[in-house]
Order: C-alpha cells, then structure tokens, then sequence
C-alpha cells in the first residue's frame, strides 16, 4: 500500500465522552503505535482486520467481534497483523470509576486480555461500544456498571448476586414509565429508590433485563407509535416523546424494531 492509501486508512472518531470515560473508533493500517501506556482501562472490540498487540510479554491477536481489556499502566503496542488494516472501537475508563463501582474491592484482574464474544455479558457489546449517543449522568453510570460486568466475568471473579430489592427497583421504573419524556437524573432517581447508582444500576438490569436508559428509550418509542397511529407527523411526535430530534428519534426506532418509523408508519392497515 502506497503511502497515500496508508494514510486514508488513518481515521478517527471521537464519540461522546463524560468524566473519566472516553470512546472513539478509529482504523489504521500496517503498525499503528509504538510502545506505550496509560492510567486507565482500555476496553476494545476489533470491528475489521487483525488486530496484534504485544502485552505482558506475550503477543496477541484479536479477530473481528473479539473484546480486548488492557490494565492500567500496563505497556502495549498495537497494529494489523501482516502490514494489514484494522478497526475497532475503544473505551478508556478512569479505574477510579470501577472501583467506586467495586465498592471498595480489589480491582478484577483479567489474565487473558482478548475475549471472545460468547464470553461477554448480554448486551455488553451494544452498551459498551454503541459511540453515537451522549453520556448523562444516568447513562455514566451505566456504562461503567456494564464494563465492571465484563471485567468480573472475563476475569472469572463475579460475585453471588445479592438479593433483588424489587419494591425499590419498581418506583423507579414506574416514575420512568409514568413520563418517559421526562429525562430524570440519577440523583433523583436514588432519592425515590433509596438505592445508590450502583446497587440501581446493577439490580435494574438483573430485575428487568435492561437499563434504565434503555427502558426509558423504549417506553419513548412506545409513546412515539401511539403518535404516529394517531397521525402525528414524525417531527412533532420526535419532540414530544423528548428525542433530540427527528433523525434521533429514528435511529433508536430502527434499532428497536428494525424499521424507519416512517416505513412502520406506511404499514399500518
């Protein structure tokens, strides 16, 4: 490859980041780093090519839809196997984030840093590496209780869930349900569970099988159908569900039911 081409194989995307967490996509070609290292976690998922990496004295590979978890201050380098073309998605994440999640515990050790898709949590991948939405504070901590997930399991350390504290956990989900436009913080949604942000973020998803956010989302969808049957326009019935805008509002309908909402709209008898 000319030295042209290598460097239109050079891209990178910042997504939207939050304190102690950021995210991006990039590709390269050939060797893409030197030697290096840094204080936070880097938790990544080859999206194409062959990714190498040397790390703790041994060199590895990882394939497409393969994770890579690399410690802190651990030295590493990175690039394509064969002079070849690579892309991933990556996350760093200050550790100060995992441990308050840890709530005081050893940080997880993870022995063999590539891990193969079966081995990820449900839903780790779409939560972790998904750069297109913005991170609020409820989404924040979300996030990190997903890679705390990933880190227990893939360093074979997860714990016995505690018991579920199903009262608690339904206030917030009825609040949520009640005005999905409404966009709650985290602190209020503490405050009417009694819960810290971890043990609620942790104990929603064991509940109900998704986040907060998610279910929120949903239920915004929900509200955005029951628009559109009644003949809203898609921008007003954007707005009033709380998205951002139209083209927001219809990447999470596509994402949900695999349709534009103006295709489902068009197929209603």
């Amino acid at each position: 490859m000319t030295g042209e081409a290598a460097d239109r194989c050079r891209r990178i995307r910042i997504a939207p980041g939050a304190q102690g967490i950021e995210r991006l996509e990039a590709h390269f070609h050939g060797q893409a780093f030197a030697p290096h290292r840094h204080d936070t976690y880097a938790i990544g998922m080859t999206l194409a090519g062959v990714q190498q990496f040397q790390f703790r004295g041994e060199r590895w590979h990882s394939l497409p839809g393969q994770c890579q978890i690399l410690h802190p201050d651990e030295p590493h380098d990175g690039g394509a196997e064969a002079g070849g073309h690579f892309g991933y998605r990556i996350l760093y994440l200050d550790p100060a984030l995992v441990q308050q999640a840890l709530g005081g515990r050893p940080l997880p050790f993870v022995a063999c840093p590539v891990v193969d898709p079966a081995r990820l949590p449900t839903g780790a991948a779409a939560e972790i590496w998904d750069l297109d939405n913005d991170i609020d504070d409820l989404a924040r901590v979300e996030l990190v209780t997903a890679v705390v997930a990933l880190l227990l399991t893939a360093s074979g350390a997860t714990p016995e869930p505690p018991a579920l504290a199903l009262d608690r956990l339904s206030r917030v989900r009825d609040l949520i349900a009640a005005a999905p436009a409404v966009r709650h913080s985290m602190a209020a949604l503490e405050h009417v569970s009694d819960l810290d942000r971890w043990t609620l973020a942790r104990q929603f998803r064991a509940a109900y099988g998704t986040s907060p956010t998610r279910f929120r989302t949903l239920r915004r969808l929900d509200q955005v159908r029951r628009a559109l049957m009644a003949g809203t326009g898609l921008v007003e019935a954007a707005l009033d569900a709380g998205f951002a805008d139209q083209s927001h509002m219809s990447r999470q309908f596509k994402r949900a039911y695999g349709l534009t909402p103006g295709n489902w709209a068009a197929a209603l008898g």
